[in-house]
């Protein structure tokens, strides 16, 4: 039997020379594909899309022509909502349009405040001088903004103690009324009294407006 001839020939091109422009934002240093969802360019399903962006006149196109208006600019176009009718595309520079994207969420993660719950545990028989060094301690998680969860732990018999527990708990909150507002009061879950608080916002400064003098009157 016979072997085809191997062809050693000029293999051919793996995607149009055209395509190279269009999809040049999409590669990025090392030849990895950036994980942004967003479509770009030859990648836009779309027949007619709606054109924004600087230096466009912004309006619907045929997706035809809107390549090539970001192609005469040198610039890519982004598909940024698929989901209108029709979609909206941004005429801009890629690498520049996932900066600002990634600039813009890394603003809003800053601006996420994260709540740290800190734990203060007491005995329903808990002695002056435990209770004060705990309130201490709650003052100073408050003043930091961390919330505070204060819970009575009930061991064996002292169950039969669960009043006094409930008192110990609402004295604290009360002694923590200036810093702290009551999120939950004492519940009793299995042998834990528990009271959850939260620092108060600090309460906003009024300006204060300046007064004109007024001219005496003779």
């Amino acid at each position: 039997m016979q072997k085809k001839p191997y062809w050693s020939g000029p293999k051919r091109p793996s995607s149009p020379a055209g395509n190279a422009g269009r999809n040049r934002g999409r590669r990025q240093q090392g030849g990895k594909k950036d994980k942004d969802t967003h479509a770009i360019n030859d990648e836009i399903k779309a027949r007619e899309v709606r054109l924004v962006g600087d230096n466009v006149e912004e309006g619907i196109y045929p997706i035809a022509k809107a390549l090539k208006i970001a192609d005469g600019l040198e610039l890519d176009l982004i598909e940024i909502a698929p989901m209108a009718t029709p979609p909206v595309c941004r005429v801009m520079d890629y690498q520049k349009f996932l900066y600002q994207q990634r600039k813009r969420l890394k603003e809003q993660k800053a601006k996420s405040v994260k709540v740290v719950v800190k734990e203060i545990r007491f005995g329903p028989q808990t002695d002056e001088h435990d209770y004060n060094f705990k309130l201490k301690h709650a003052i100073e998680f408050l003043k930091e903004g961390s919330k505070v969860k204060s819970y009575v732990f009930f061991k064996g018999r002292s169950i039969l103690f669960k009043e006094q527990g409930e008192e110990l708990l609402l004295r604290f909150a009360n002694d923590l009324e200036e810093l702290a507002k009551v999120d939950q009061l004492p519940v009793l879950e299995g042998k834990r009294m528990t009271i959850m608080l939260s620092p108060r916002k600090p309460a906003a400064k009024k300006k204060e407006e300046k007064k004109e003098d007024k001219p005496v009157e003779e």
